[in-house]
């Protein structure tokens, strides 16, 4: 089985805030930061194995500082495990308030991908190998929250069975 240094899937994205960006509390609206994880997550799970990478699952966006028209907000993104076909993807946002400088963790994100072939079947992605203390942490610690991910996942379909898809008007 191929292998690859989870340094081969890390990505960057940095962006200013500007007024358009923000939400009536003048923080970066939520579902654009969402959307910038996303995106960036794709691409480090696409850098893996070089196919169609489709999300998953959006475990978790867990907002921890504000974002204000006076930061810069960066993403950082990298796979940290990977299964048969899945590939599981951590992005950290840091904020950094241009004028002093200062860096604080601002969100935590992990989504999980599938790699997909031509005919959108799914297929083996690489091992990965984490080098650094914080890619071997979050690649020791994947096991759980895959396990959480596949309970949660089997709770999701067993509510789905109770949802209605008839319109309210209908």
């Amino acid at each position: 089985m191929e292998k690859k240094y989870v340094r081969e899937t890390r990505c960057f994205k940095i962006s200013r805030v500007f007024p358009t960006d923000v939400n009536n509390h003048e923080t970066l609206f939520g579902g654009k930061l969402m959307s910038y994880i996303d995106d960036i997550a794709s691409i480090s799970a696409t850098k893996l194995c070089r196919v169609t990478a489709v999300t998953a699952s959006t475990d978790s966006v867990d907002f921890l500082q504000p974002i204000r028209p006076t930061d810069s907000v960066s993403l950082e993104s990298f796979v940290t495990w990977t299964g048969k076909s899945s590939i599981e993807v951590f992005v950290k946002v840091i904020r950094e308030d241009l004028r002093s400088g200062e860096r604080k963790i601002a969100a935590t994100s992990f989504l999980t991908f599938v790699a997909l072939d031509e005919q959108n079947k799914t297929i083996l992605v690489p091992r990965i190998i984490p080098e650094t203390e914080e890619e071997k942490k979050l690649h020791e610690t994947a096991e759980h929250r895959t396990e959480m991910r596949k309970h949660r996942r089997e709770e999701s379909k067993k509510f789905a069975d109770y949802l209605v898809t008839q319109y309210p008007w209908e």
